[in-house]
């Protein structure tokens, strides 16, 4: 009897610890499991943080780069309260691209006028249903041309240039007729692998042309430098004041002449520009060079439309921001269109 009572104590106590063994791996599971919530809760948490501290130092980052845009509105408008007359290099705008310290950041950014480029708009044929284009368009168009053929692109001759021409009008025009032999319509985009349709209206930005029949990466690469567009706006005006040893390629382009013959032109004109248009015809060097009336007409001393490129850090954050400007008057800029990132 003693003996089975032994056995049964022992069969007793193996089955407490057997429980006992059971829930003290029960405890260490959902320990375990409170461990790996806590620590998904806290890289969550971290997460969250980490974005929030992003956002709120970007959107730092972007208060700064709109401080560059009013810093920007206040030099124009001092320069056109000085001289409301004439824009050149030798004004406030003009000093390049510069850098300020900020708290815990630095301000960047420069001006450029937007009249010391083609602007591609001017090619939009107003009299698209007309035989013969106006003399804006026509000049826009001649210049274009010249300056394709004058940057040397391989494989890219005096008739590529009147091919790309052709297909950039019938982007900008508002009808759907080709209006000569490279043009290019809504059928010849639809055709394509990824079909889509012609614009029929103005650009918005240079990086459009990537879509545009018969432009190549090369070409588009080698035209950035000497061509812009302005939104919304179709002229044709190009500030001789303002047009630098960078771009000279483009009163080459814009006068049909050589690049001796275009520097003697900038030397010309002084460190403040010519006063009035005038003196730019009165010159010696540019009667010799018999140009015609429509080319003339090309060029004034004064510019409406700048663009600004700032660039702006707070901490680890950045921002970039390219501002159109268009000065109203000595007392107003606005801002014609906002773009955020770089060119």
């Amino acid at each position: 009897m003693n003996k089975s009572f032994t056995q049964a104590s022992r069969i007793q106590s193996i089955s407490i610890q057997a429980h006992q063994g059971v829930a003290l791996i029960t405890v260490l599971l959902i320990v375990a499991l409170a461990a790996v919530m806590a620590t998904e809760m806290t890289a969550r948490l971290q997460i969250q943080l980490a974005r929030s501290t992003n956002i709120q130092f970007n959107q730092q980052a972007y208060w700064y780069a709109m401080g560059a845009e009013s810093f920007a509105k206040r030099v124009l408008i001092a320069d056109n309260q000085a001289d409301q007359e004439v824009t050149h290099l030798n004004q406030q705008w003009a000093q390049g691209y510069n850098s300020f310290p900020v708290p815990q950041g630095e301000i960047a950014g420069g001006l450029t006028d937007m009249h010391s480029c083609l602007n591609l708009n001017a090619l939009k044929d107003d009299e698209a249903s007309s035989s013969s284009p106006s003399t804006q368009e026509l000049a826009a168009r001649e210049a274009f041309e010249r300056l394709v053929v004058k940057l040397e692109v391989e494989g890219v001759g005096e008739f590529e240039a009147e091919y790309l021409g052709d297909a950039l009008t019938d982007w900008l025009d508002s009808d759907d007729a080709i209006a000569s032999s490279g043009g290019a319509e809504d059928n010849d985009y639809a055709a394509k692998e990824y079909p889509y349709f012609a614009a029929n209206s103005l650009l918005a930005r240079v990086s459009e042309l990537r879509a545009i029949e018969h432009f190549t990466p090369a070409i588009i690469e080698a035209l950035t430098p000497y061509v812009c567009v302005i939104p919304g706006v179709d002229s044709h005006q190009i500030n001789i004041n303002t047009i630098t040893a960078d771009n000279i390629v483009l009163l080459e382009a814009l006068l049909d002449i050589s690049n001796s013959e275009a520097q003697s032109l900038i030397d010309a004109r002084g460190e403040s520009g010519f006063e009035n248009i005038d003196e730019l015809y009165g010159l010696a060097e540019f009667t010799k060079l018999k140009i015609s009336d429509e080319q003339k007409q090309q060029f004034v001393v004064d510019s409406e439309y700048f663009t600004l490129q700032a660039n702006s850090q707070f901490n680890n954050s950045y921002f970039n921001l390219i501002s159109v400007m268009q000065v109203i008057d000595n007392s107003k800029v606005n801002v014609i269109s906002r773009t955020i990132g770089r060119k």
